[in-house]
């Protein structure tokens, strides 16, 4: 029986609806009548019942009344019910009007009919729904036994998980109660499930309701919102788990498909970033964008934020094959209607950078390529000096040469105060693109910011690994800090800060709190089941070549100055004039070629003075 009505679903609706239809339009009569119907009055509604469904029954198909599954009703059906019966009822008003001139059709009958039918449209509809999530037994799939949840936040996520779960009995999960700090929620219901408490009755909230697992469903909640929430977790002993923060689900629906192990971009995490879209769009919907690095970790992000933009064409310049494979062939996936570019190319060869700008005329310029890894730097000085100054030297100059709108270079905290080679290159950077700005109609904007968390070569790959190998973790210093921030909210706030300014800024990016490298290691070990010290190892190698134990994002004499943005702020710094610093970096170049690096390590100390090759930074400032 069940079969059947599976495969014969459309006329089992059709079937139900006719009833429906005809129901209620009997109904109307008698409750006109008192229950007691003349039998003109009769006569004439039994003779508008076939011109009644043939009107109804088709309008009811277009708004898609005679589809879809009744145990997911939600508001958007309700509003289809509302046209369909809004339509319907009016076309059969006219018909009763012009064909039979309301003989014996009472007004208050027509109304009436309206009122019923989409009264038992609509009740029938949730009535399925209400009696399947509330009343029919749940079916045993003989695994375990029906898990008791208690849901974190009673906002509308929450709530979407809730109905999800009443909806898939086979999920074998029931939700004893919601958890909230609103004290406007407090005992309040959603969904017919009651706010119990607050985070503070966690505990004995687990243990009164017998709570198996917790679902953390707060996707705004801050990193130390979610820290304090994980915490009374694990020393309460009980399994959660959460959903995605706002950012991954702007393109889906809340979802129990989404929920998943906390991890540590949850615990560090920080409150959205709110986008100015509309200026962000305005300087790169339909333009020709470049991008340097596009296969790394930042330029492959970038290319993924500005693909939702828009643009007449996006250029993917990079240095390694495999990289720049991956990320075109997923922005083909995610974008089919993108024009793309894939180009493989050195930023350090002119004649290839020259040939690309002449070719493809981009507007705008990302420039993401350079090397970043700080103690193989140190040991590769020519390379460093070759790619991160000499490679935006070329790049920039193209750029001024050909008439780029923008150019957005991507630095890092390292650059300030430098102590070793890698942040001294950066800096240089930096400098000659904010000489060459005052000489230029390009806007050169420059955004500088500290760690991404899960770039190529960091700490947190490192670490992940290390703990599936089963230890030792290795931590440089137990006093080492950085700051961190997700690679989509970096690269949200490189798209931000190029749209912002005249040219010449140096745009500084809120990074919050400084992170202890050990707390970093001990949080991993614990998100992956272990307790650290005892379970994996962690030991100290000691600070690495030209690592510091703290970064800063302000040099000395640099003051901020305000932006419209308040995760973004302006370095206000200068630097020397054009031609000195064409001299300087020409002097690089040459140094870097003939591969002397004592000479390397003069000029770039002549260019940055505050450059500290073998500087650790203050143990205080840990």
């Amino acid at each position: 029986m069940k079969n059947f009505l599976l495969t014969q679903r459309f006329w089992f609706i059709a079937l139900v609806q006719i009833i429906t239809v005809l129901v209620a339009f009997i109904f109307a009569f008698e409750v006109r009548f008192d229950f007691s119907v003349p039998d003109s009055f009769r006569s004439r509604g039994v003779q508008l019942m076939p011109a009644l469904v043939a009107i109804k029954l088709p309008i009811f198909w277009y708004f898609g009344l005679l589809k879809g599954w009744w145990r997911y009703v939600s508001m958007p059906d309700l509003l289809r019910i509302v046209n369909g019966n809004v339509v319907g009822s009016f076309l059969f008003v006219c018909y009763a009007i012009f064909v039979h001139r309301l003989v014996d059709i009472p007004r208050s009958v027509l109304i009436l009919d309206f009122l019923f039918c989409f009264i038992m449209t609509g009740g029938v509809r949730f009535l399925t729904r209400a009696l399947r999530e509330n009343y029919l037994p749940m079916p045993r799939t003989g695994r375990c036994e029906v898990r008791q949840v208690l849901v974190v936040g009673a906002g509308e996520a929450g709530q979407a998980i809730v109905r999800e779960i009443r909806a898939n009995p086979a999920l074998e999960m029931r939700v004893v109660g919601f958890v909230d700090d609103d004290p406007k929620k407090k005992r309040e219901l959603f969904q017919g499930v009651k706010v119990l408490g607050t985070l503070a009755d966690l505990e004995a909230l687990v243990q009164k309701k017998d709570v198996d697992e917790l679902i953390i469903a707060i996707p705004s909640a801050s990193g130390r919102q979610v820290r304090a929430i994980v915490e009374s977790c694990r020393q309460i002993q009980v399994k959660f788990r959460i959903l995605p923060g706002v950012g991954d689900l702007i393109q889906g629906r809340v979802s129990l498909q989404q929920l998943r192990d906390v991890d540590l971009d949850d615990l560090l995490g920080r409150e959205p970033i709110q986008l100015d879209n509309e200026n962000i769009a305005n300087y790169l919907k339909g333009k020709r964008v470049l991008v340097t690095g596009a296969g790394g970790s930042i330029g492959s992000e970038l290319c993924r934020q500005i693909a939702r933009f828009g643009p007449a064409i996006l250029i993917l310049f990079e240095n390694g094959e495999t990289p720049l494979f991956h990320i075109e062939n997923e922005l083909r996936a995610a974008y089919p209607q993108l024009s793309l570019v894939a180009i493989i190319g050195d930023v350090r060869s002119r004649v290839r950078v020259e040939g690309i700008f002449a070719e493809q005329r981009p507007e705008v310029v990302f420039h993401a390529a350079a090397y970043k890894h700080v103690p193989m730097m140190e040991c590769n000085p020519a390379a460093a000096v070759s790619n991160n100054v000499h490679g935006t030297r070329i790049v920039a100059e193209t750029s001024h040469k050909t008439g780029v709108e923008t150019f957005v270079m991507v630095s890092t905290d390292k650059a300030v105060r430098p102590t070793n080679i890698m942040g001294a290159t950066k800096r240089t950077a930096e400098l000659f693109v904010q000489a060459l700005a005052r000489e230029s109609t390009t806007r050169f904007v420059t955004t500088r910011f500290g760690n991404v968390l899960g770039s190529n070569g960091s700490v947190i790959p490192t670490f992940r690994e290390q703990i599936k190998q089963g230890g030792p973790v290795t931590v440089t210093d137990p006093e080492v800090t950085r700051f961190f921030m997700t690679i989509p909210e970096a690269c949200q706030l490189v798209l931000q800060a190029g749209c912002m300014g005249q040219g010449g800024e140096i745009y500084l990016f809120d990074m919050g709190e400084p992170v202890k490298i050990l707390h970093l290691a001990e949080e991993m070990i614990r998100l992956s089941g272990y307790t650290p010290h005892e379970d994996i190892e962690i030991i100290f190698t000691g600070l690495r070549p030209g690592e510091k134990l703290y970064e800063e994002l302000l040099l000395a004499d640099e003051g901020v100055l305000p932006t419209p943005h308040e995760k973004i702020c302006i370095a206000s710094s200068s630097a020397p004039p054009l031609m000195e610093m064409l001299v300087a970096v020409e002097s690089l170049a040459r140094a870097a070629k003939q591969l002397d690096f004592d000479g390397l390590r003069a000029g770039l100390q002549q260019v940055v003075p505050e450059y500290n090759p073998g500087g650790t930074g203050m143990r205080e400032r840990g």
